[in-house]
């Protein structure tokens, strides 16, 4: 039997291992640019065509290379960076490996020009499936400029795997946004198919910050300041009140190397404990700069998961910088500790306590829980109430025995069954002509031909939408609302990407939006249930809201939007609804195909019948 165990390929060993490294082309985007900014630059370039499926390319003002470095460079493992194995533990770089324009060589035809400024000429270098075509003398100012083309062409497969141009879009600002965010100091640009979508001139990291993820953040930032003699911690966190359903935008650096750490985020989100609501996100961007001998960054191929030495303490120094930081900014609720001055006008505290009292106070079993040992967890059991069981008599059961405890021991509601809105075969309605009523602005209470029920009005409003929104959907858009005054809202550049991939199934929903220049939009229209002058907000809520939903495989782009406006537009607690209001909006609910459940499965209404409610009252 012949030997079956053989060497790949060079170029097809290059391709298996450029699937660790580049695996979209924001991949690419990140490699090209750290090793701008590892060159020195101060003001990089970067363009794109297609969503980088077509090109790639960086320029930088930064240090060239020499004709033989330009060369090597795209040799596998070949760096600048380290010369032996301690190096890795030295390392203040971006890049150390030697991978990237190796692996970028193996999937893509790169196009290389780059020059030092001791040097007359540049150097061309042309590369296709890891293999040199063309390698020649070039004018060239100083920096370099590397052009990915075509990425995968050589691998169809890969190519496939591919998302929407709108998706690998996102992923690619999602790349330069971390990088321009470290590197506050080095002037960034980003333009796509022609049309620049970043234009940032070095400055401070606020000013950075602000640029890049909206001026809604410019007075809403908190500055974290920490220097110890471990590490340095700053940066900035976010307001409480601008916390937001997703985690898009927090950031984490160590050492300008953007990182994921679910460990360091929790240490953050305890420092926000009862400031903001549990399924509520902080914004943040935090840097930690220590020694590079305590951490690992040679554990994952894109280095954004790195090994500290000591995580306990990195999580103690994060979470007491960003708790103090909201303190010293007056954000952090504070204790009281100035005395009541009705508190002085009590009994206890004006009048002296005599023997008798004392002897009296003594006595009582409230005393004496608190001061006999192992008592002050006690609940006293001789209480003069009565335990629920006994308010119901006794019923004779089959066999001659009694039960008192004809109520299970939990509470008991019912909901209808899916669908049907029936109740013991019975099926559900609401009594004519009879009036709702609205309890604490959330809850509607109507009467049915089997007791009541308890309606939630914006899980119910969310069932209606939803449905609405669905047939919509499905070829019957619903009217639009043409404003009168047109409005132009601007948004932050991902924002903007999302929804300009958006616009047709908004239209269907009865948006009218149109791109007007960069990063900016007129909404000509909304469907009829948004208020005017609302829509800024409305739009702003509702990417933020499918940002969340964005999470889940599951569901397809449009069910994902869908779900996402009928959140959105459903009528929130805390608003009071005229009886007109509330009769429409039962009588809608009950219309629905799936009446009893939002779409994301919680109830809607919860029925209570006449007998269980005859029972509780012993009747």
């Amino acid at each position: 039997m012949s030997d079956r165990i053989q060497l790949l390929p060079d170029n097809i060993a290059n391709q298996i291992a450029a699937g660790e490294v580049i695996q979209r082309p924001s991949s690419a985007v990140k490699e090209l640019l750290e090793n701008a900014v590892d060159a020195g630059a101060t003001e990089i370039k970067l363009i794109v065509a297609d969503a980088g499926k077509s090109l790639v390319q960086v320029i930088d003002n930064g240090s060239g290379m020499s004709e033989t470095d330009a060369r090597m460079s795209f040799e596998r493992h070949a760096t600048s960076k380290i010369n032996n194995i301690d190096d890795l533990f030295r390392i203040r770089t971006m890049g150390f490996r030697g991978e990237a324009l190796a692996s970028i060589a193996a999937v893509a035809q790169v196009e290389l020009k780059s020059r030092r400024a001791e040097d007359e000429a540049g150097t061309y270098i042309e590369i296709e499936n890891s293999l040199v075509k063309k390698q020649e003398p070039i004018a060239f100012q100083t920096g370099t400029s590397i052009a990915m083309k075509n990425v995968f062409f050589n691998v169809p497969a890969r190519r496939n795997f591919l998302k929407s141009n709108a998706v690998e879009m996102r992923h690619i600002v999602d790349e330069f946004i971390r990088v321009a965010m470290a590197f506050p100091e080095v002037s960034f640009s980003l333009t796509a198919n022609g049309q620049e979508m970043f234009h940032l001139g070095s400055g401070s990291l606020k000013q950075r910050i602000v640029h890049l993820l909206g001026n809604n953040y410019t007075a809403k930032l908190v500055n974290v300041q920490e220097n110890t003699d471990y590490l340095n911690i700053y940066g900035f966190a976010g307001k409480p009140e601008i916390a937001k359903k997703t985690r898009g935008d927090q950031y984490f650096f160590v050492n300008n190397r953007f990182i994921r750490s679910a460990y360091l985020n929790h240490a953050v989100m305890s420092a926000y404990q009862e400031m903001i609501p549990a399924d509520s996100f902080p914004m943040y961007v935090l840097f930690i700069d220590l020694d590079p001998a305590q951490i690992d960054i040679n554990v994952h191929p894109t280095k954004q998961e790195i090994k500290f030495e000591d995580e306990k303490i990195i999580y103690a120094f994060v979470q007491a910088a960003v708790k103090h930081a909201l303190a010293q900014f007056s954000i952090m609720p504070t204790l009281n500790f100035d005395l009541d001055p009705g508190i002085q006008q009590l009994d206890a505290v004006s009048k002296p306590f005599t023997d008798e009292k004392k002897v009296h106070a003594e006595a009582s079993s409230l005393y004496n829980t608190f001061t006999q040992k192992n008592q002050a967890h006690l609940i006293e059991s001789k209480s003069e109430l009565k335990h629920w069981k006994d308010f119901f008599p006794a019923k004779e059961q089959p066999g001659g025995s009694s039960r008192k405890d004809t109520l299970p021991d939990k509470f008991e509601y019912e909901q209808s069954s899916i669908g049907t809105g029936t109740h013991a075969g019975q099926k559900l309605q609401l009594l004519e002509n009879a009036d709702l009523l609205q309890l604490h602005t959330t809850w509607l209470v109507a009467s049915t031909n089997q007791g009541f029920i308890l309606i939630h009005q914006q899980a119910a409003h969310e069932r209606i939408l939803y449905e609405r929104y669905v047939t919509a959907a499905k070829g019957r858009p619903i009217a639009t609302q043409r404003s009168l005054f047109p409005l132009t809202v601007a948004l932050a550049a991902p924002d903007a990407v999302l929804l300009q991939d958006l616009l047709p199934d908004l239209k269907m929903l009865g948006y009218e939006i149109e791109l007007f220049g960069k990063d900016t939009f007129v909404v000509q229209g909304t469907p009829a249930d948004v208020e005017q002058g609302n829509e800024k907000t409305a739009i702003e809520q509702m990417l933020e809201q499918y940002k969340h939903f964005n999470s889940d495989v599951k569901f397809s782009k449009r069910e994902k939007l869908i779900r996402s406006i009928a959140w959105q537009h459903a009528v929130k607690p805390g608003r009071t609804l005229a009886q007109k209001e509330m009769k429409a909006l039962a009588d809608e609910l009950f219309a629905c195909a799936q009446p009893n459940i939002t779409p994301s499965g919680d109830p809607t209404y919860i029925a209570f019948k006449k007998d269980y409610l005859e029972r509780m009252f012993g009747r």
